[in-house]
């Protein structure tokens, strides 16, 4: 990305608009009582789109998927499922994050940034693919400095096309969250079994394995510092085009929706390469993995929802898109209430007595 388009990411903040839509939902609140996390959200979204009453339209749910040579190591094996067999099931409705995207009218496109195998075409399938999978993250470069960037330019594309203002980003994919945590480690500059770890029901060979080999890859790329550096060294095709879709989506003032650590391992990136692309961001979670505490943790933020989900990347986000347009409603659609009384009209044959009568 040159420094001209990284240019076009303006902050959000506008202490002026700020402070007016304050005034907006404390007026709210004072009439019909507070409303919680909504209050602060609804700012937020009159600041992404810099006015008094945000509207959203033609939101998208896009799940970026990939497969991962660190995969082969006998990690992140997610459900057992080939990455090429989980976009078929999202595709035809067989993860609830489809069919929950269908009921509050979000477009769910698949994003094929590198799957292994071939696709059928599908009219919800975005045919992007930068390579088939990466190579092993462990033994050499997961992919080229070139392929990095050439990733990021078709996420360009992608947030560049789409008709709406909203983008929620996801991954799919074998060894997905193994990659991103590798990307956050190093970023973040903290170990990496902070981002792996999933709870006390993980088994401790299982851990052990897991770290061994993610150490490996952490040694063998000792010098991988730059962003797109560590991208090409640990990263995912997904998270490239997570990338570049972020910092186009922030320059066209669109909502970022984040659900899963591939989503904040790209969005880390992204803000290296141009900071104010977190001020578009809001964050979901899909499941308990302690490992995606830590990485909101990097943003100071926390889900707009936690309901105990182990689910696929993106359920969180299609659950909470209705909250987030309650939250914008209280700005577009809450009418005001008239300072002025009513004047009451007497009802026919009866006479009201004026003061002082």
């Amino acid at each position: 990305m040159t420094v001209a388009q990284q240019s076009l990411i303006s902050p959000t903040a506008n202490p002026e608009l700020e402070r007016a839509l304050r005034d907006r939902v404390d007026r709210r609140s004072a009439i019909a009582g507070g409303l919680g996390e909504l209050e602060p959200l609804a700012v937020r979204l009159g600041l992404v789109q810099n006015s008094l009453t945000p509207r959203f339209r033609d939101p998208v749910l896009a799940l970026f998927a990939a497969d991962h040579g660190i995969v082969v190591d006998g990690v992140g094996a997610q459900w057992g499922r080939a990455t090429k067999d989980q976009v078929q099931m999202a595709l035809h409705a067989q993860l609830p994050v489809s069919v929950f995207a269908r009921l509050q009218g979000l477009h769910l496109t698949v994003v094929d940034c590198g799957v292994a195998d071939n696709l059928p075409p599908h009219a919800r399938l975005l045919a992007r693919k930068v390579a088939h999978g990466t190579r092993n993250a462990r033994t050499g470069h997961a992919m080229s400095l070139d392929q990095a960037h050439a990733g990021v330019r078709v996420g360009m594309e992608i947030a560049d096309n789409l008709p709406g203002n909203v983008l929620a980003c996801a991954s799919m994919g074998q060894g997905s969250a193994e990659c991103a945590a590798l990307v956050l480690s190093r970023l973040s500059d903290q170990p990496v079994r902070d981002f792996v770890v999933s709870g006390p029901t993980m088994r401790q060979d299982d851990l052990t394995h897991l770290l061994d080999v993610l150490h490996g890859a952490l040694a063998r790329h000792r010098d991988a510092k730059e962003p797109m550096d560590v991208l090409a060294a640990f990263g995912g095709y997904e998270l490239a085009v997570m990338v570049g879709a972020m910092l186009v989506a922030a320059s066209k003032r669109s909502l970022i929706i984040i659900d899963g650590i591939a989503a904040c391992a790209a969005l880390k990136l992204a803000s290296l390469i141009c900071a104010p692309v977190t001020d578009y961001a809001v964050f979901c979670r899909s499941h308990v993995h302690r490992g995606l505490d830590e990485a909101l943790a990097l943003f100071h933020a926390s889900a707009l929802l936690e309901l105990g989900m182990d689910s696929a990347d993106g359920t969180g986000a299609a659950l909470a898109w209705p909250m987030i347009r309650a939250a914008g409603a209280m700005l577009t659609d809450l009418h005001e209430v008239a300072e002025a009384r009513v004047a009451v009209r007497p009802a026919p044959g009866i006479n009201i007595p004026t003061l002082g009568a």
